[in-house]
């Protein structure tokens, strides 16, 4: 599975010889309103290689393919039903130069500084978009990842980065999502801690981050006692899929449940529907487009 031949030579030409040609595709591009139709959303995200994330299930280099990549999200982004994506500047130039784009939410992704397994993996500051790229390229939405551990003083950089960014998305009128988790070293690694106390303690941080919350969005985790959960916040929220590690049946019963809940308005998943446990990424993406838009 891999993206056609001539779209790949397609977006080397245009990246080699024509580069101001993406500003020209990004003028084109006709736009959607954020909230439509049922007010739910789907979007795919394709955030992950940013960060050095590439692994998905037992394959450490699933993602490392670019022209794969690309070929699942052309595939998903046909399918009926998916509002947009979720990408650093990279990802999102190419689909353009594909013609993925039009009448798709496209959400700028921001700080991808916190490379994983770094040792520096805390301090996760603003590598990719910021506020007044997105307003550039006409982009829908931003996103900020917001791992708090109150054992690494890296944690102050990303607060004071998700700060600006909030304050600077409201004064633009860009939506943007914050992606809250408490997290902690554990073996070398950052584990994040889903239990319902430790995402409602992230949610209290995270949305009282900015100057302004009016056009602050969460992004959260499915986790036990859900509904608790989402009765810490007014915010819009949006479940994230997580690491595909459980059975995928499991996981779309999580969704289900979790999509019923007051305050939830859909759906940011990637590695989960991108590269699912049977290949068939048609048949993943229309699965999550029923539980999310109830068809």
């Amino acid at each position: 599975m891999t993206l056609d031949f001539s779209v790949q030579q397609h977006i080397r030409e245009t990246r080699a010889r024509y580069p101001e040609r993406l500003a020209e595709v990004y003028a084109q591009r006709k736009r959607r309103d954020v909230v439509s139709g049922d007010g739910r959303l789907f979007i795919i995200a394709a955030d992950h290689p940013a960060r050095g994330a590439l692994g998905v299930r037992n394959d450490a280099m699933a993602m490392a393919n670019r022209y794969t990549l690309l070929h699942r999200l052309q595939i998903a982004l046909s399918r009926p039903g998916v509002d947009g994506v979720l990408g650093t500047p990279d990802i999102i130039d190419d689909l353009a130069l594909m013609g993925c784009l039009d009448n798709k939410l496209v959400v700028g992704s921001m700080n991808r500084g916190g490379l994983r397994g770094a040792s520096f993996e805390m301090d996760d500051r603003v590598t990719a978009y910021d506020i007044p790229s997105i307003v550039r390229d006409g982009l829908d939405f931003a996103k900020m990842l917001n791992r708090i551990n109150f054992e690494d003083a890296g944690t102050a950089n990303m607060l004071n980065e998700s700060y600006r960014a909030v304050s600077d998305a409201a004064a633009a009128r860009v939506p943007i999502m914050l992606e809250p988790f408490i997290s902690k070293w554990s073996d070398g690694k950052i584990k994040n801690d889903l239990s319902p106390e430790a995402v409602i303690n992230s949610i209290s941080i995270a949305q009282g981050l900015g100057n302004s919350s009016a056009y602050s969005w969460l992004k959260l985790p499915v986790v036990d006692r859900m509904d608790e959960v989402m009765a810490a916040t007014s915010l819009p929220t949006l479940l994230l899929g997580g690491d595909p590690v459980e059975d995928q049946d499991n996981i779309y019963e999580s969704w289900d449940y979790a999509l019923a809940l007051d305050g939830v308005r859909g759906l940011v998943v990637g590695r989960t529907l991108l590269y699912p446990q049977d290949g068939n990424v048609e048949a993943a993406i229309d699965t999550a487009v029923r539980l999310v838009h109830r068809s």
